[in-house]
């Protein structure tokens, strides 16, 4: 029997929970790289524009929304570059939020800006959760990019 493994080409951010939950923020398999679901942290894992929690726990109010999208995209796009990827690869991403209205609201205007138009050519799910991984983050979002691999002469 021949045994053939798929060749996987990996990255992440060094952040701590990486570690902790055991997985990588991407990968590439041939010409396709699935990116984790990113949320709004900086270099050192300290969330940026953490939502204010009432005494359960639970988000205040969602006027982070947008300062949070930004910064998960700009995650996504360190994540993409390790690779020799930009968001003009991604055909598909998903938005994991706790309150759809804002999010729709502030991922319409931050997705323009970051996509660089007013229609990106992505396809793209809203999804409402109860909850994310941390209490302060009100939006996880993942990606899936294709690239063109050079094929040999």
């Amino acid at each position: 029997m021949t045994s053939t493994r798929i060749k996987k080409k990996i990255a992440n951010h060094g952040v701590a929970w990486e570690q902790a939950f055991g997985y990588v923020q991407a990968v590439q398999v041939k010409d396709t790289i699935y990116i984790s679901g990113q949320l709004s942290h900086d270099g050192d894992g300290k969330l940026i524009a953490p939502a204010a929690l009432d005494a359960a726990g639970r988000p205040i109010d969602f006027n982070q929304m947008e300062d949070q999208i930004r910064q998960t995209y700009v995650n996504a796009k360190k994540l993409l570059a390790e690779f020799g990827a930009t968001l003009e690869d991604v055909v598909e991403e998903t938005l994991f939020v706790l309150d759809v209205p804002s999010a729709f609201a502030a991922g319409s205007k931050v997705r323009k800006e970051m996509y660089g138009t007013d229609t990106p050519p992505v396809a793209s799910n809203l999804i409402g959760v109860s909850e994310l991984a941390f209490p302060e983050q009100i939006v996880e979002i993942t990606f899936r990019a294709v690239v063109d691999i050079p094929t040999a002469p």
